[in-house]
C-alpha cells in the first residue's frame, strides 16, 4: 500500500502565489496534503476552507488539525464551491485548488472498491451518502448505456465488447465484487496493453460515471471563477485527458474569449476574458515520480481572474 503524498505540491502552492491573510479553498482535501501545505503559507488571520465528497476524509481531517483554527471543513462536491465559500467567509477568496479524481487512501482500501488490485465490493462512492454504488449500476444498466459510458469516460476501443460480456455474465450472477468484473473485463478483451491491467479504463469509466466527475469539475470550474476575488488564482490537478481538456478548454476560453466575437469591436468584459493564464502546463519532475508513480498522468494548470 502506497502512503499518500500531494501531487505536485511545490508547484501549486507557488502558482496559489498565497497572501497571508488571504482566504483560501481547497476543493479536494483528501489527506490534507496540500491543505498543510496553504496552511503553513497562511498568517494568524488566514483563512482555509476544506471540502470533500468523502465524509471519511472529512473525519480524518478533523482529527489531523484539531488543533487548527485557520481551518473550515465542509462536506460536498466542488461543484458547489461558490455556495460553500459564501457560507464561511465574507469576501471573495484569494485561491482556489482543486486536485482531481480519486485519492490514494480511496485507491488504497479495498472496501471502497476503487481498485481492482485488492477483492471488494463494487463500491466506488466517493460520496457515501449517495445511494447508487457501481454495482447498482452495473446490474441494472442498459448494455448500449454500459457501451457508451465505457467510451465516452474510459475511452476504451473494447468498450462494446465489455459490455456485451457485463450484460451475459449478469445473466448467471449478479455482480457485487471488483475481481468478478475485472476478470469479465480482462475475459472480453482481445489484446492487452503492456504494463497495464485490461480493466484500468473500465474501472475509470464507472468511477468517473458514478460520482459525476466531469460534470462536477465543469460546475466546479465556473464556480471558482465566481468565487475568485480580482487577481485569485486558480490551481487544477488532472490526472486523464478528459479532466486536463476539460480544465485547458475553460481556461483557453476565459483567457481568450468567445472566439465567434473575437474580431468585433468588443471590450474584454463583452468578451468574456475574466482569466489570464499563468504559465504552460506543468507535469511532475523525474524526481516527484521517482518517489510517487501515481503522479505520472498528473497535469497542473494554473489562471489569475481578472
Amino acid at each position: 500500500m502506497q502512503s499518500h503524498l500531494p501531487v505536485l505540491l511545490d508547484e501549486a502552492i507557488e502558482g496559489l502565489a498565497i497572501q497571508p491573510d488571504g482566504f483560501y479553498i481547497d476543493g479536494t482535501f483528501g489527506r490534507g496534503g496540500h491543505a498543510r501545505a496553504i496552511l503553513e503559507k497562511l498568517g494568524p488571520h488566514g483563512r482555509l476552507l476544506a471540502i470533500d465528497k468523502d465524509t471519511a476524509a472529512l473525519d480524518a481531517g478533523r482529527k489531523i488539525f484539531s488543533d487548527e483554527s485557520r481551518i473550515y471543513f465542509q462536506q460536498g462536491s466542488y461543484a458547489e464551491l461558490d455556495r460553500f465559500a459564501a457560507m464561511f467567509f465574507d469576501k471573495k477568496v484569494n485561491g482556489v485548488l482543486l486536485d482531481c479524481g480519486v485519492s490514494s487512501p480511496q485507491l488504497d482500501d479495498p472496501e471502497r472498491g476503487f481498485s481492482f488490485r485488492e477483492d471488494g465490493p463494487l463500491d466506488m462512492r466517493m460520496d457515501q451518502t449517495n445511494t447508487q454504488t457501481a454495482a447498482d449500476w452495473i446490474n441494472t444498466a442498459r448494455e448500449e448505456e454500459i457501451r457508451h459510458v465505457l467510451w465516452e469516460y474510459g475511452e476504451e476501443r473494447f468498450a462494446r465488447r465489455i459490455a456485451y460480456a457485463i450484460t451475459t455474465a449478469r445473466g448467471e450472477q449478479t455482480l457485487l465484487r471488483t475481481h468478478q468484473l475485472a476478470e469479465i473485463v480482462a475475459k472480453a478483451i482481445p489484446r492487452h496493453e503492456k504494463h497495464k491491467h485490461p480493466a484500468t479504463r473500465t474501472f475509470q469509466a464507472i468511477r468517473i460515471f458514478i460520482n459525476k466527475e466531469l460534470e462536477d469539475l465543469e460546475k466546479g470550474l465556473k464556480a471558482s471563477l465566481e468565487a475568485l476575488a480580482p487577481q485569485g488564482r486558480l490551481a487544477v490537478i488532472s490526472f486523464h485527458s478528459l479532466e486536463d481538456r476539460c480544465v485547458k478548454q475553460f481556461l483557453q476560453l476565459h483567457a481568450k474569449g468567445h472566439e465567434a466575437l473575437r474580431k468585433l469591436p468588443l471590450s474584454d468584459e463583452q468578451l468574456g476574458i475574466r482569466v489570464r493564464l499563468i504559465g504552460k502546463a506543468i507535469k511532475p519532475t523525474e524526481m516527484e515520480l521517482a518517489q510517487n508513480i501515481r503522479a505520472r498522468s498528473a497535469v497542473l494548470r494554473l489562471g489569475e481572474k481578472l
